[in-house]
Order: C-alpha cells, then structure tokens, then sequence
C-alpha cells in the first residue's frame, strides 16, 4: 500500500492543485459562469447611461460603511440574499449591477440572482477594483 501511495503521490498533489484551482476560477465566476462580469469603468458607464440600473452591494454592514460603498447601491449582505431576494422583486429580468469587496461574494451572489431570473453584472475587482479605477465612492 505504501509503495502505491508512493508511486501515485505526485498525481495526487497535482489533482488537488488542479481541483483548488478550478475552485478559485468557479469561485471568482470566470469559468462556468451563468452572469455576466465587467469592469468597473465599464459598470461606471453603464451607470452613467442608464442612471435607473440598481447597484447591489453584497458585504457587511462594516465594510459597507466603513469602506465606502457606490453612491445609491442597496446593501443586503450575501448571507442575507436568499432571504430578502424579494426585495429586489422589480428588477428580475433586467440588469443589475452586483459587487463585494474583491468579486468572490458577488460571483457567488450573482450566480444566485441568475438563478432566480434577473440579469446580474458582476463588477469585476468588487470595491477594490472601483478604488483602484479611481471612482467615486461615498460613506
């Protein structure tokens, strides 16, 4: 048994590399995605162009405050959304504007909203990325 272990050992280290790495990839929503994903200058422009679009921010109540947040987004935090879905009731079908704090809780959030019938845009980067793009936030 301990010389099977052996001879197979490397295939096994790889499987589990390749196993966490197509987790992340799944995770951040760059492979098997069913939404899309966009820049932040791009959400910033589709922002701009139709000023109705709702902008969902899915953090803490903290980081939401504490971090600053995108001027009119609707906090309801990830763990929260399978319950307050309704809240966003109006907008199934249409587009809408979904980001965290570095993308992985908005993929996971998005992944849910197209489940459920709206069109989610996950913003690329989360707030980080919109800092980084230089944007506007607001406390």
């Amino acid at each position: 048994m301990k010389k099977a272990f052996e001879k197979y050992s490397s295939y096994i280290v790889a499987l589990i590399f390749v196993a966490a790495g197509l987790y992340y990839l799944y995770g951040k929503g760059i492979i098997f995605a069913n939404f899309e994903s966009v820049k932040p200058v791009a959400a910033y422009e589709i922002m701009k162009k139709e000023p109705e679009i709702p902008v969902l921010d899915v953090r803490t109540p903290q980081e939401y405050r504490g971090e600053g947040h995108i001027e009119g987004a609707v906090l309801i935090p990830l763990g929260e959304l399978s319950q307050r879905v309704g809240e966003l009731a109006s907008y199934r079908g249409k587009k809408i504007l979904v980001y965290c704090r570095s993308g992985h809780r908005s993929a996971k959030a998005s992944r849910m909203l197209a489940d459920r019938g709206f069109k989610p845009l996950n913003i690329e980067g989360g707030i980080i990325g919109w800092k980084r793009a230089a944007l506007p936030t607001v406390k």
